[in-house]
């Protein structure tokens, strides 16, 4: 085994964050499994951040924060078609984060869970500190 000084320099390789050697730890890797929420969630997760992988869906979240809009709003509010529109609604009313009621021929939109666009100005905090540095 090499020895390295305070002053050495770690191999390339682990300097981008790469083992220089294949040294596997079983019990290790059996916790960090063992810790793995099942493939089904995992999917489900993983199908739920795609949704939210779109800024017009981010931007219908962040629009509907604290009030409720029309179809035709939301239109204008993303500056896109009526059938795009309604596609953006219905992956998130898919994934619970929407919900609307009728009145008349329009359709209202508001949020029924605020825990997605929580979870979004999460996000937006986190990148707004890491691009501060």
């Amino acid at each position: 085994m090499m020895k390295r000084t305070a002053a050495s320099k770690p191999p390339a390789r682990a300097r981008e964050g790469v083992c220089e050697v294949d040294l596997v730890d079983p019990k290790k890797v059996e916790r960090a499994r063992a810790s793995l929420p099942s493939d089904r969630d995992l999917q489900r997760a993983a199908d739920a951040f795609r949704v939210l992988a779109n800024p017009n869906r981010l931007r219908v979240l962040t629009a509907l924060d604290g009030r409720e809009l029309c179809v035709c709003d939301l239109r204008e509010v993303l500056g896109i078609s009526m059938s795009g529109t309604s596609q953006v609604l219905r992956e998130l009313r898919n994934l619970g984060a929407v919900e609307f009621r009728v009145d008349g021929k329009l359709a209202y939109y508001k949020l029924a869970d605020t825990h997605w666009l929580k979870l979004a100005e999460g996000v937006y905090d986190k990148l707004a500190a890491v691009e501060a540095g």
